[in-house]
Order: C-alpha cells, then sequence, then structure tokens
C-alpha cells in the first residue's frame, strides 16, 4: 500500500485518509476518491490530499475483516456486515462463550494489520450481544498475513444453555432456621432462571452422611439432571458429610476446592452421568462466586474436569471487583449491560397518493409477482432491522389486505398533507427501547438486505455516525438511517417535506455509506419507471 501525500492527478480511485471540508461538501476519511470529488478539491484550492493507494497483494479493509470474521464464527454466532475496516461477531443465542485463546493469540502475534478481540473465555453472553470484533487497522491487510490468519484462527463459539433441571439437597442441624434454607432455594432458582434452566424439587434432611445420601438417590431417581448439595456446615475435608455422602450413593468426588475467591469451598462429584456439586457458603448470596462458573458450564453441557477447575484461579479473585458485573436476585446486573448490536426500527411509508402514477396506486403494482410494497417489506425483513411498522394512508385497507398479518400497522389519517404527517405518525408508534430508526419508502423494491445491513454496521453513535447515508458513486440515496437523537426533529416537522435537510443540519454526525448496486437510487414514480423496471 502506498500512502502519504498524493497529487489529485493520482488520487482518483485512492482512498482519503483525513477528512475534507469543502463548500457544501464534507469529505470525510475513508472516502474512495471519485472523479467528482477530485473536482471538488480542485476547485477549493487543494492540489492534494493524504491517501492510500493499494497495491497488488492488498486486501481492502472491510474484505479483509469480513474473510477473518467468516473463518472465526462458530455456532451460535453471526458476523455483521463490515464497515471501517470493522466486523463484529454477535451470540445468536443465551449462553458461553467459547474458543482457544491460544488460536487468538497466534492471529494477534501475525501481524499488525490485523487485530482480533473477544470477551473472556466462558462469558456468560446473551442473544444479540457483541461477542467480538475483527478490526483492520489500515486501510488494507497483506494477503499473505490473512491467509495465515485464516489457518491459525480457532473457532468461536457460543454454546447455549440448556433446558435442564436442578435437584437441590438442603440439610439441617438443630439450631439451622427455616428461613436460611428457604432463602437459599429462592436464591439457587433465580440463578437457574437467567439460564433458562429449573429448580426441580427440593428436599431437606439432617446433617449426617447416610440421609443426603438418600436424599440424592431420590433426586436421581426423579431424573434430575444434576443434583445441588447445600451443606448446613461447610465442607471441611474430601472425608466430610457431603463428600462421604456422594460416596455412599455409589459416585465419585472429582475435586475438592477451587482458586477462586468467593467459591474455593465447592465439591465437585458425579454419580453416573449426573454431576454432584457441593455448593459453598457463598452461594447462599447472589453475588458471582466460583459455583456460578461450574453451574454455567453444566447448564451448557460442558464437562467440567478437577483440572479445569484447578485452572480457574486466572481471573478467581472476584471478591469485592467492584467493576465486575454481578447479578442481583431479579436477575438485572448491577453495572452497565453488555453492549449489542444496534437496536433499528422500520418505518416504510406506504401512505402516499402516488399522483404521478396516474390512477393506479403504484405499491400496488406488481414486482417480481408480488405487489410492490410487499417487496419491500420481504426485503425489509430479510435484514437485521426490526421491528418494522408500515404508516399507511391512501387506500390503507388496499396495503394493509397485500402484507402480512403479523406487520405493525400505523394510520395517518392527515396523509394528503404530505410526507411530515407520515414520519410523525410512524415516530408516534415506534418503540422505546430502539437505537435507530430506518426510513424506507415502499417504492424502493430494489434495496437489499445486504444495502441495510451496511447502513446498520456504520451505525455507530459512539464514534460519531449516527445518520448513515447510503450512496451509490457517489450520489446520495434512500434508505437512511437515523439516530434516536433525532426522532423528536423529525417529529417536528410540517408540509410535504421528508429529513433531508436534517442531514445538512448535522453534517459531523452524517457518514456515507457507499452501496455497490444502484437500489438506493430507484424508486418508482412513473408508470414508464414501472415499465422500465419490469422489462429489466
Amino acid at each position: 500500500m502506498i500512502f502519504g501525500d498524493t497529487p489529485l492527478d493520482e488520487a482518483e480511485g485512492a482512498i482519503l485518509a483525513h477528512s475534507h471540508r469543502l463548500p457544501g461538501k464534507a469529505l470525510k476519511k475513508g472516502r474512495v476518491l471519485a472523479a467528482e470529488d477530485i473536482a471538488a478539491l480542485r476547485a477549493a484550492g487543494v492540489s492534494q490530499v493524504v491517501a492510500a493507494r493499494l497495491e497488488p497483494g492488498d486486501v481492502p479493509e472491510d474484505k479483509a475483516a469480513s474473510r477473518l470474521a467468516a473463518v472465526m464464527a462458530g455456532d451460535g454466532t453471526e458476523t455483521t456486515a463490515p464497515f471501517t475496516g470493522r466486523c463484529n461477531l454477535i451470540a445468536t443465542a443465551d449462553g458461553l462463550l467459547t474458543y482457544d485463546p491460544a488460536a487468538l493469540d497466534a492471529v494477534n502475534l501475525i501481524d499488525e494489520a490485523l487485530t482480533v478481540a473477544l470477551l473472556p473465555p466462558y462469558e456468560v453472553v446473551e442473544k444479540g450481544q457483541m461477542i467480538g470484533t475483527v478490526k483492520i487497522i489500515p486501510f488494507a491487510a497483506p494477503e499473505a498475513a490473512l491467509e495465515q490468519c485464516e489457518l491459525l484462527a480457532g473457532k468461536v463459539h457460543v454454546v447455549a444453555f440448556r433446558p435442564v433441571r436442578a435437584g437441590l439437597v438442603q440439610t439441617a442441624l438443630p439450631a439451622t432456621k427455616p428461613s436460611v434454607l428457604d432463602n437459599t432455594a429462592r436464591i439457587t432458582a433465580a440463578r437457574l432462571e437467567r439460564m433458562g434452566a429449573g429448580l426441580g424439587e427440593e428436599l431437606r434432611c439432617a446433617h449426617d452422611t447416610a440421609a443426603t445420601a438418600a436424599a440424592i438417590r431420590q433426586q436421581i431417581a426423579a431424573g434430575c439432571d444434576m443434583v445441588l448439595l447445600f451443606g448446613a456446615s461447610a465442607v471441611v475435608d474430601r472425608r466430610d458429610v457431603l463428600p462421604a455422602a456422594i460416596v455412599e450413593a455409589g459416585g465419585t468426588v472429582d475435586h475438592f476446592g477451587m482458586p477462586v475467591d468467593p467459591g474455593n469451598l465447592l465439591l465437585l462429584g458425579h454419580i453416573g452421568d449426573t454431576p454432584v456439586i457441593g455448593m459453598p457458603g457463598c452461594a447462599r448470596s447472589p453475588k458471582l462466586n466460583g459455583f456460578d462458573w461450574v453451574l454455567q458450564r453444566l447448564v451448557a453441557g460442558l464437562p467440567v474436569t478437577r483440572t479445569d477447575i484447578m485452572r480457574m484461579g486466572v481471573g478467581g479473585l472476584l471478591k469485592e471487583i467492584a467493576s465486575r458485573p454481578l447479578p442481583r436476585e431479579d436477575g438485572h446486573k448491577m453495572n452497565t449491560a453488555p453492549r449489542k448490536a444496534p437496536r433499528i426500527a422500520v418505518l416504510i411509508l406506504a401512505a402516499g397518493q402516488s399522483r404521478r402514477m396516474g390512477a393506479q396506486n403504484k405499491l400496488l403494482a406488481e414486482i417480481d409477482g408480488k405487489p410492490m410494497v410487499a417487496r419491500v417489506v420481504e426485503i425489509v425483513r430479510a435484514s437485521r432491522a426490526g421491528p418494522v411498522t408500515i404508516v399507511t394512508g391512501h387506500e390503507a385497507d388496499r396495503v394493509k389486505k397485500a402484507l402480512p398479518g403479523d406487520i405493525a400497522f400505523v394510520h395517518n389519517p392527515d396523509y394528503a398533507a404530505g410526507l411530515s404527517t407520515s414520519l410523525k405518525a410512524g415516530i408516534s408508534a415506534l418503540p422505546a427501547d430502539i437505537d435507530g430508526v430506518l426510513v424506507c419508502l415502499g417504492d424502493m423494491p430494489r434495496i437489499s438486505p445486504v444495502m441495510i445491513d451496511r447502513l446498520i454496521a456504520a451505525f455507530d453513535p459512539v464514534e460519531g455516525r449516527e445518520i448513515c447515508v447510503p450512496t451509490h458513486k457517489g450520489k446520495r440515496g434512500n434508505p437512511v438511517l437515523w439516530g434516536k437523537r433525532f426522532l423528536p426533529e423529525m417529529a417536528a416537522l410540517a408540509g410535504d417535506v421528508g429529513a433531508k435537510h436534517l442531514i445538512g443540519a448535522h453534517a459531523d454526525l452524517v457518514v456515507e455509506v457507499e452501496m455497490e448496486e444502484d437500489g438506493v437510487l430507484i424508486d418508482i414514480d412513473t408508470p414508464d419507471a414501472l415499465t422500465r423496471y419490469q422489462a429489466s
């Protein structure tokens, strides 16, 4: 890759390294300079720019990030569309993140141009959560280095939690308060429920070996997937009551103790294929402890060996770490929630009178064997965006009849007053928990799920990308993705205007997302346009 000062005569097709603000136009870093950009720079008196020019053997940043992410994505994961050299890995299920840390290190040691960041192994993740990111540092990666990374990269998996049922055995001494046992059962049930598992029957017995062994056998006979033991007195030796009861019930003690604090006095055994866990005293609290680490793996169906437990000392000091998210009894996190892929709602504007089409309602014109608006809905629903809301107005009943019944509709009775009224009606119906909204026209059947996903991949309010505008060969089109913060301004619009002028008002927060196809520029407004489209 050639990088540095580049004369404008050599800059067409180069990648702009630093943004340029020109009269009426902003060229942002990362833009591939087209002929009209060069002309605008010349007109502004610019003679050269700092840019990157790719050479043979260079893989463009988005392509490189996408390739490496695709190699690493395993079961329970998916990749986002790449943007600015970044491609994220997303969990598709609630579960545990698993991968080989040595393989991750091997990838990151190949070349400074290629980086991969993942959450820690065995982290609990939620469906939709970002679990990792592939980032290409410069504008391109060397093909040879990328190929080496692809060979060394291990798979990243999210092992889904299973709806297992655990039996609980609690022992009691004469001084044991029933309220303590009740509270332990409640907290244990909450722990399991957070993973989609459940607490089966709870048994209480005397704190002696024979009674505990009998209760363990009863739980296994009842079909429990695992048995949890909570002793009235802490286990202090492999020959104490709880481990002795496991052996008397026909089982084996696999390991006693763990290098995790709190959680040191955990006991692990098994009877046949059924795991049996002696819970440490700290498990009476909902706060994270070593018992959680073992329980999470077992609920996910992952084996836990004595060696696994002995290796949990790395990061095993859990006590008094204020920054670590701890589970509350109600299942919520005490600190910041995990970062998830943005939730982008969709407004499809389908209220217009299509006057330029004549007597025909263009939204109901047949495209690819179905009404045009139904085709647009199908495209949008195949993307990462959602939920979808349709704004109806003119011939609302006919439009609704042409669409699936499980779509949300909002009617705009003032549709004749212009586009702004449809925006206002649609915005009022959006869910409160969205991060942004994609405003889509119902007469653009050549957009695609890939285009929409690229807009979502570009959206990042933290990095100042809050209005994502699709372009083709430098020309702006639709649909546009808006951050949630702009909804009040959009709702305040009046007349037959959209939100286009807000793009100029917030130019610093706009990112142009170039598309290979021209579907973002094509809407069908006239009979001639419809005829040309149907013939193409």
